[in-house]
């Protein structure tokens, strides 16, 4: 098996083998979330999960002032999932970190504090992409096996699923992601932030007694482009020419519509007969009921990622870390550089049997 050089290393710790139960300390820091969890290869897998969550006092999320929250805060974030989990450091493994894709500045939090503690405590260090570990979580806590992946996030868009070692995307967004796009037309709309308010995104707020109005739908083979509805949308609005809960109705069903057409054409494409959502668009009601409709109709089956576990967690990262820690992959903590753009298809997956 070929190995992604630029961050793995095949390791054999003789150690392994003596594990009777494995612990593995995980590290989320990839955008506004500095998430620490803790897992074991034993039921009931999750031993703790703690996280803060950054939130603007206006705009977007600002790099430098969520790194800056993060490495406020960590400490006491990896003490409390110690503390959860009812063990201390010594006893840990190893230590998982999501070295890509996501924001410079916040990775390099994750990073420095997972270099440290690898180093200061001689534990290995584990290489995470952060896409792959939404995905394994979900297939974790939702019970699919082989699914199609539907990864739905603020900033990652695409229908993946595993072939020949590794999650090939059969489509994906060409500008900018769902979770994006909603996020920036609630903002825009002055409904925002916070975007998310008791587990119910804005424009799903916004959208109810809303009407359908026409705006751009865009599909370009199994892909999906979200940049002229957005810009049609706050159009409309900007020239009084539509009702404000019409443009959410309208901008939210076309948005859906356009990512279930391309899932659907991804489950005829690889005869998958699971479909699996992750990311925290996942929470969607809305888009979960487009989604049973079209399963149904495929014969398929869906699941869905609870949404504690959809949204950017440290229990993601150690799960995954620990399945490739178990696989002897690891890095050297001088080595362990974030990359922002880390594909998904870019990493090897040594547990894939398909």
């Amino acid at each position: 098996m070929r190995l992604y050089r630029v961050y793995y290393r095949v390791i054999n710790y003789p150690s392994l083998t003596r594990i009777e139960v494995m612990i593995v300390l995980g590290i989320e820091s990839t955008a506004h979330t500095i998430g620490i969890g803790v897992v074991t290869d034993k039921e009931p897998y999750i031993l703790s999960d703690s996280r803060r969550v950054y939130v603007p006092p206006k705009g977007g999320i600002h790099p430098r002032e969520s790194s800056r929250f993060m490495s406020e805060v960590v400490s006491d974030v990896i003490k409390e999932s110690l503390n959860q989990a009812g063990i201390n450091i010594e006893e840990v493994d190893a230590i998982a970190v999501a070295l890509g894709p996501g924001l410079g500045p916040c990775l390099r939090v994750g990073a420095t504090v997972a270099r440290a503690l690898a180093i200061y405590y001689s534990k290995p260090l584990v290489p995470v992409n952060h896409a792959v570990a939404h995905i394994e979580i979900g297939k974790l806590v939702s019970g699919a096996e082989d699914p199609l992946v539907v990864y739905l996030s603020g900033g990652n868009t695409m229908i993946t699923a595993l072939l020949g070692g590794r999650y090939r995307v059969f489509g994906e967004t060409l500008d900018i992601p769902l979770g994006n796009f909603q996020d920036t037309l609630v903002r825009e709309l002055g409904l925002a932030p916070p975007y998310v308010v008791n587990g119910i995104h804005q424009i799903d707020r916004c959208a109810e007694g809303g009407k359908f109005i026409e705006l751009p739908y865009v599909v370009k083979g199994q892909d999906v482009t979200f940049s002229g509805l957005l810009t049609e949308a706050l159009r409309l609005y900007r020239k009084g020419r539509a009702r404000l809960q019409d443009i959410c109705y309208s901008a939210r069903e076309i948005a859906y519509s356009a990512i279930v057409e391309v899932s659907e054409r991804g489950l005829a494409h690889t005869g998958k007969d699971e479909v699996l959502l992750v990311g925290g668009v996942a929470a969607s009601k809305t888009l979960r009921k487009k989604f049973e409709v079209m399963v149904s109709e495929r014969g398929a089956k869906l699941y869905v990622t609870p949404p504690e576990y959809s949204v950017d967690n440290g229990v993601m990262i150690a799960w995954t870390g620990l399945l490739l820690f178990k696989h002897g992959i690891t890095i050297e903590p001088e080595k362990a550089i974030i990359k922002q753009r880390w594909r998904i298809d870019r990493v090897d997956i040594p547990w894939a049997s398909t």
